[in-house]
């Protein structure tokens, strides 16, 4: 599940359009931790019980003293993932609902 700021930038627009991707950091120039992607739609938690555990985790200080205060949660509906590690031990990962887990590295190139 996801929370962010209310009006936001961000929240603004997953409310117009619920499409999103989650994108790691890559740290180093080689990119030897990996670039992480994945991509998904944000929809509605109508679950009152886990709203309201989002809401009281969000209300509780973090560990600079700030509150969180945002949309209500939601959830992502993954449509696909991707993994690429870069460097010497060049491979990568896929994933979507229809195909699974697909594997390739360099040496198979």
């Amino acid at each position: 599940m996801l929370g962010m700021m209310w009006q936001s930038p961000k929240a603004r627009d997953l409310l117009r359009d619920p499409r999103c991707v989650v994108h790691s950091v890559v740290s180093d120039r080689q990119g030897t931790e990996g670039d992480f992607k994945l991509y998904a739609r944000a929809l509605d938690v109508p679950d009152p019980a886990r709203r309201e555990r989002h809401r009281e985790t969000i209300k509780a200080p973090d560990r600079l003293g700030a509150r969180g205060a945002g949309l209500p949660p939601v959830r992502l509906d993954v449509d696909s993932a991707g993994l690429v590690v870069f460097g010497d031990d060049r491979y990568g990962l896929a994933w979507d609902p229809e195909r699974g887990l697909r594997r390739w590295s360099q040496r198979e190139s």
